[in-house]
């Protein structure tokens, strides 16, 4: 063999090496992108593109930051950025995303950003963890008093309730009959329902009565 076959037959290899690495190297982004948006590394290529979902449980809500925590099966806790569009839907009725609760298991539409974020304009709600754990620790009480204010949008009313004003939120598990009450709530009328307290100024409905 000459000294010019043996340097051409480096060079290839050099080459082959290199194209290797490449190689590698890109099915490297493709398996960490797939490790986010779920699926195989074609179908999350083209997720980054046009879009894919991420499935788990809320583990956290930033309503400063418009972020919300989601934690997949696989234990990867994925960041999503989401804006005043973004729906939420449990049970064919839209709801805040700021009514999104810690423990809700969750389907999200998702997208990647210029910024290398990831941000959804929809998310499902697959089961509700007041379905599960009653929403709170507390009893189910009897409620009554005058409405103040209705945040339709949100799913909250507030009531003075003789002992202060507390802040009424709808379930994701509402009856069709108690959301047309709430939707026809308006200040000053008389409510009295069944609910469960949050906390001293909070109370989730079960049902008006």
């Amino acid at each position: 063999m000459t000294k010019y076959q043996r340097v051409a037959r480096r060079g290839a290899a050099a080459l082959l090496l290199v194209a290797t690495g490449a190689c590698a190297n890109t099915g490297g982004l493709g398996n960490i992108l797939g490790s986010v948006l779920g699926g195989n590394q074609q179908g999350n290529q083209q997720g980054n593109q046009q879009g894919g979902q991420v499935s788990g449980s809320v583990r956290g809500l930033d309503t400063r930051s418009h972020q919300i925590s989601i934690r997949q099966s696989n234990g990867q806790t994925v960041a999503l950025e989401y804006d005043n569009r973004t729906q939420v839907v449990y049970q064919n009725q839209s709801y805040s995303v700021s009514s999104l609760e810690y423990g809700d298991q969750v389907t999200a539409r998702v997208a990647s950003t210029n910024n290398n974020a990831y941000y959804t304009d929809y998310i499902q709600v697959d089961q509700s963890v007041s379905n599960t754990t009653g929403g709170s620790s507390g009893n189910v009480q009897q409620v009554q008093g005058n409405v103040r204010q209705v945040d339709y949008a949100n799913g909250l009313f507030t009531v003075n309730s003789g002992n202060g004003i507390l802040t009424v939120s709808m379930p994701y598990n509402a009856r069709r009959q108690d959301i047309t009450t709430f939707q026809n709530l308006r200040q000053g009328d008389y409510v009295r329902f069944y609910g469960i307290y949050l906390n001293n100024s909070r109370v989730e409905l079960r049902q008006f009565y």
